[in-house]
Formats: structure tokens, C-alpha cells, sequence
């Protein structure tokens, strides 16, 4: 009954996930190579996270 209420877990997923990836991106344009790979590395597991929500 009041389910549009309840947020979307996957939307939320998506936004940290495209949020983390342009963090990754301005990280790797200033140079520091070591960051930009934990940042992408936390990316890929919220975008394994997405998928295992979607299946």
C-alpha cells in the first residue's frame, strides 16, 4: 500500500556507484595512481552488489 514510499536499493546503489567512479576519475587525472585503484576497486564492489540485487 504505501510501498512507493520505500526507497529503491538498487537506485542507491547506482548513485554511490556513479559517484564513486567520478571520484576515481578526478583522483586519476591528479596522478596518484595507488588511490585511484582502491577507488575503483570499491566501485567494482557496489557494481557486484547492483547485479546480485538485479539477478
Amino acid at each position: 500500500m504505501l510501498r512507493f514510499f520505500k526507497k529503491d536499493p538498487i537506485a542507491k546503489l547506482e548513485k554511490k556507484h556513479a559517484a564513486l567512479l567520478k571520484e576515481a576519475m578526478n583522483i586519476q587525472r591528479s596522478g596518484d595512481i595507488k588511490a585511484y585503484a582502491r577507488k575503483m576497486g570499491e566501485a567494482e564492489e557496489v557494481g557486484k552488489e547492483i547485479d546480485k540485487l538485479k539477478s
